[in-house]
């Protein structure tokens, strides 16, 4: 069977609700990615044949097949399709699993696997807040209602719920926060983040002309300190964790180029790293946030792998206490873990936090001569994708 390599591995800095990415519309965002990607290869566009996008929040600007409209506001030609995937916040991680299964299966040999979200401008909720507000009611049917009697299915019960089954007290969790942020300021201090960020131009909100370039991180607090995460107000009454430690609300966009050996040889391009395995698993929904610790096990028994096998990971930061709990889980070593930092400093743009993890991981391969690296995430409705690769 074909291998499924990434060549290119690319994403906007993160920009805060409100912030410096708040003036693009998503599809232009997107389109910014896409071709980049395109720049960066030298290849011909015409070549790709497929164009897969994560994005959650698929109402208003991120409404009717977001990936097309992306493609359409590209340099790419109308000849390439493209699809939209929701799979909650592993929305564009699942696109990097269609467009390797793509190629692995020999039906196409050139895909982009991308990611966007605004939510400056589509805010989290939207559609199921525009659905309640006229009358359309909801997604959790009678069915579900009556299999889950009284349950809310919500992140924030959830997160408290892994750190209490874990034991994680607010000053682990806040100690975390305060890591992710320092982790990240290093990382951007010492320009490991260059190879991956597609510098963009900022779209002023008052309409004034563009001219500042945004190429770093917008939500790295570079003056946190454990006093000042120690004091933010708890999300929940009697519950452990704060908006210090979760992800950071985050517009952005994300996308790899994936290929298997027929592409590599039409385009003449060398791989950033192979797609050794790829594994997705439902979990309880209503602790929700648990899935990646069931899913690592699995993906690493398929894989014929042990925990120590791999040199780096990329777990995501929804809420500190999902990376904290999944390391007391799998025994990883925390060292490894996220080493330039994560959601909690650079943002989680939703639908584009999978691949944008995954050019994060792969760079951090290169950089320090690794050559496995995992990366997971927790999902809406109890779900995890995980996914293993090897730098070549």
């Amino acid at each position: 069977m074909p291998e499924a390599y990434i060549v290119a591995a690319l994403r906007t800095a993160g920009g805060r609700r409100g912030g410096r990415l708040a003036g693009w519309h998503p599809v232009d965002l997107a389109a910014q990615v896409l071709d980049a990607l395109i720049e960066r290869t030298g290849i011909d566009p015409a070549l790709v044949e497929d164009v897969i996008m994560g994005c959650v929040s698929q109402v208003g600007e991120q409404a009717s097949n977001v990936a097309r409209n992306a493609v359409l506001a590209s340099r790419l030609p109308e000849s390439v399709p493209a699809t939209a995937v929701d799979r909650q916040c592993g929305s564009s991680q699942q696109a990097l699993h269609f467009a390797a299964q793509a190629v692995m299966s020999g039906t196409m040999d050139i895909v982009i696997a991308a990611g966007v979200e605004s939510m400056t401008r589509v805010p989290m909720g939207t559609p199921s807040a525009l659905a309640a507000k006229s009358g359309l009611g909801t997604s959790v049917s009678p069915v579900m209602q009556a299999r889950y009697a009284g349950v809310e299915f919500s992140q924030f019960t959830g997160a408290e719920m892994l750190a209490r089954n874990y034991a994680l007290e607010k000053t682990q969790l806040d100690a975390f926060a305060l890591l992710s942020h320092r982790k990240a300021l290093a990382a951007t201090r010492d320009g490991r983040f260059a190879g991956e960020i597609v510098p963009v131009v900022v779209r002023p909100a008052d309409g004034s002309a563009p001219g500042e370039i945004h190429a770093i991180d917008e939500g790295i607090r570079h003056d946190a300190t454990s006093e000042s995460i120690a004091g933010v107000k708890l999300i929940q009454e009697g519950g452990r964790l704060t908006a210090a430690s979760a992800s950071q609300i985050c517009d952005g966009a994300s996308g790899l180029l994936v290929v298997n050996e027929r592409g590599l040889k039409t385009l003449g391009l060398q791989p950033l790293a192979r797609v050794h395995h790829m594994t997705v698993l439902g979990h309880d929904p209503v602790i929700m946030l648990e899935a990646p610790i069931p899913a690592t096990l699995h993906a690493l028994r398929r894989a014929g792998m042990k925990i120590d096998d791999i040199d780096l990971f990329e777990v995501n930061e929804a809420f500190a206490s999902v990376p904290l709990a999944w390391l007391q889980a799998t025994g990883a070593d925390p060292a490894r873990l996220n080493v330039n930092g994560g959601a909690i400093a650079l943002g989680h743009p939703l639908g584009a936090s999978g691949t944008r993890l995954m050019a994060t991981l792969v760079h951090a391969l290169g950089q320090r001569g690794k050559r496995y690296g995992l990366q997971t995430m927790c999902e809406g409705g109890g779900l995890a994708n995980v996914t293993i690769v090897e730098r070549l």
